[in-house]
């Protein structure tokens, strides 16, 4: 059991921390989470894992990008849960401001039977190929790509160079396209 010194200066950590960098990482949830109950409740649980950290005696070495990497990850976590209802929802924003509906990457809902089949068969394998990457590459693929942040964002949030994002989203986007070949071939050939 940890000393009360070792509890007071925790205390004294964490209070620092959410002094810190809570107006920041507030922003940074509400900016990529539409209702601001889900928003409240991601930076609740954020520090709320802070906190666990530290009683469990698992110290963070550099908390702000811990922090919002654990942002990240449950954002992605409410995204996963509550996947677009309505492939008319936005899953990303363009850098110029447009923004991108599933809908426009996907054949067309009333096209049919086998436009249904081809939709629902390209969201699976796309879930499939996305859960096959390796941790790195599929966060920085899904903090791009689908949540619409920029690399200078995750670079922020993470601590990583921009370099090394842009390596993993190579490599990601790389093993995604080998992986749907196939059915892209499929589809081109009907």
């Amino acid at each position: 059991m940890p000393s009360n010194s070792t509890i007071i200066e925790q205390d004294q950590l964490i209070s620092q921390a959410m002094e810190r960098d809570e107006p920041r990482l507030r922003n940074f949830i509400r900016k990529h989470v539409a209702d601001s109950g889900d928003a409240e409740d991601i930076l609740q649980e954020v520090f709320f894992e802070l906190i666990s950290a530290y009683r469990l005696m698992k110290p963070v070495e550099h908390v702000t990008a811990w922090l919002f990497r654990v942002a990240r990850n449950r954002m992605i976590d409410l995204f996963r849960k509550n996947k677009p209802s309505s492939l008319n929802d936005p899953v990303a924003s363009a850098e110029d401001g447009d923004t991108l509906l599933l809908e426009d990457l996907l054949p067309a809902l009333d096209a049919g039977p086998e436009a249904a089949y081809a939709r629902n068969l390209l969201l699976d394998a796309l879930e499939e190929a996305l859960e096959e990457l390796p941790e790195g590459q599929r966060e920085v693929f899904i903090a791009h790509e689908l949540t619409g942040l920029s690399f200078k964002e995750i670079s922020a949030e993470t601590g990583l160079s921009v370099n090394t994002l842009l390596s993993r989203k190579h490599y990601a986007v790389l093993h995604l396209r080998r992986r749907l070949k196939s059915i892209y071939d499929d589809f081109a050939k009907e």
